[in-house]
């Protein structure tokens, strides 16, 4: 099993990877739980080079989940999941923006 972390505002994310082929990922992110699992699943969905992409948390009370991903065997399953992840941080800019945006509308009224 492959570990690998990374920061999480203020917190170490741990990433294990349990399985891995050319075109499957299997991991264990500890530290979040269906609130990020299942942005990020839905990104992957409409993602075209994507057969499988799900996730499962364990116990509820624990915050690890555990992330499938297989393409169809176009590209590396690493590749997809990075390119989801750039997706979700645009979408969250740009509902940030538009948010600001509204707030400040409505506070001139």
């Amino acid at each position: 099993m492959e570990k690998e972390q990374h920061k999480k505002e203020g917190e170490k994310m741990e990433i294990n990877v349990l399985k891995r082929t050319s075109n499957e990922l299997k991991i264990e992110v500890e530290g979040e739980s269906h609130t990020f699992c299942n942005v990020l699943q839905k990104a992957l969905l409409e993602d075209d080079t994507i057969e499988l992409a799900g996730y499962n948390v364990p116990h509820p009370l624990i915050e690890r989940a555990i992330v499938h991903v297989q393409t169809k065997g176009q590209r590396k399953p690493e590749a997809a999941i990075k390119e989801a992840m750039e997706k979700i941080l645009s979408q969250n800019k740009e509902f940030r923006k538009s948010f600001e945006k509204a707030l400040k509308d409505w506070q001139r009224k």
